[in-house]
């Protein structure tokens, strides 16, 4: 199983990469940009990947191989000092504007994959110290309502139109935009003041996770402003911002068009049909393999290294990369996915899964 453990070093490619653009003065501050969006689209439009599940032995294996959380639990270090370090060079009055943009750009990617990618696998584990390393990551995009709303939430209403992160069919990615972060932002408010009310406690209380969020993230902004400037403020809500128009892309392309059906007054178990799945191999490793999608909304819990692969499940045709790419274009994203959904359209939502 070394090989197992070993390809998820791969994940620090990232950092490396945002780090050297962050420290380059020139054009090589697109660096990051490049490889995460040129790159690895590129190689995967060539190479399928993997669909070879593990046995349940080595499952069994790796599940408890703290190794896996040690490199998941590093991308939080990780992210806090490419934060600093980003904040004091994009501070240099000596930089041209089309290097800022680089260097923005690059931890816009780190706030997107390490700061909500990572954080998403951090908040779905139970122990305290891994749901404050996903708050902590989650800050570093002012995107902290996510924690409460994606697993209180999305993972309830996911495929359904009570959803505002599940995209419907013919949707564009720029109203979609709209819908999911005002519509998520308001249903984590909504979400905590239920759990509030269950627990008789006060909405405007120290109980209020949300207003809690809203307090640390200004908090931040407020730092940032007074430590650095008032300029350097504007980059690094920029950064953030890339980071959760990221995620919030992410999310339009794992359940595009995809419906669970309702029966009564609710729906259907969500299945890995329910779901658009990926294998293209850099994605699955650098993104953590949040690109077999479809297993972890069918099991929420299961952690990253043990996700499947279902022959059932729709497939995209190619890595979450170049998927983001094609959903900015939508013409060409509608004539791709249609045509992927029409393959599915017969699937048989009731089949039984091992």
């Amino acid at each position: 199983m070394s090989f197992h453990r070993l390809k998820y070093l791969l994940v620090y490619i990232i950092p490396v990469l945002v780090l050297f653009s962050i420290s380059s003065p020139n054009i090589w501050a697109y660096s990051a940009l490049i490889f995460t969006f040129g790159v690895i689209p590129l190689f995967e439009l060539f190479f399928n990947g993997n669909t070879k599940n593990l046995s349940k032995a080595e499952e069994a294996v790796v599940k408890e191989d703290k190794l896996y959380d040690y490199m998941l639990y590093a991308l939080v270090p990780i992210q806090y000092g490419t934060m600093v370090y980003f904040l004091f060079q994009i501070g240099d009055t000596s930089l041209p504007l089309y290097v800022k943009v680089g260097m923005t750009a690059a931890f816009g990617i780190s706030c997107g994959v390490f700061g909500i990618n990572a954080a998403h696998e951090l908040g779905h584990r139970s122990t305290w110290y891994e749901q404050l390393m996903s708050k902590m990551l989650l800050l570093t995009s002012l995107y902290m309502h996510f924690f409460i709303e994606h697993n209180r939430g999305h993972h309830k209403n996911v495929s359904t139109d009570d959803d505002p992160a599940s995209s419907r069919y013919d949707e564009i990615v720029y109203t979609f935009y709209f819908r999911s972060i005002i519509g998520g932002w308001l249903s984590a408010w909504h979400l905590e003041g239920a759990r509030l009310k269950a627990k008789k406690q006060g909405f405007w209380s120290i109980h209020n996770e949300m207003l809690r969020f809203q307090v640390i993230q200004v908090a931040l902004i407020v730092a940032i402003g007074l430590v650095f400037s008032g300029t350097v403020l504007l980059f690094f809500l920029a950064s953030a911002t890339i980071g959760f128009l990221l995620l919030e892309t992410v999310n339009y392309i794992e359940h595009y068009g995809l419906r669970r059906k309702k029966k009564g007054n609710s729906y259907e178990r969500t299945l890995p049909i329910h779901s658009w799945n990926s294998n293209h191999p850099l994605g699955r490793l650098l993104l953590l393999e949040l690109s077999r999608h479809s297993d972890h909304h069918y099991i929420a819990n299961r952690k990253y290294q043990t996700l499947r692969h279902f022959d059932e499940s729709p497939q995209m045709p190619t890595g979450y990369p170049g998927m983001v790419l094609l959903s900015l274009f939508p013409p060409l994203w509608f004539m791709v996915m249609h045509k992927q959904i029409n393959k599915y359209k017969g699937i048989e939502k009731g089949v039984a899964l091992a």
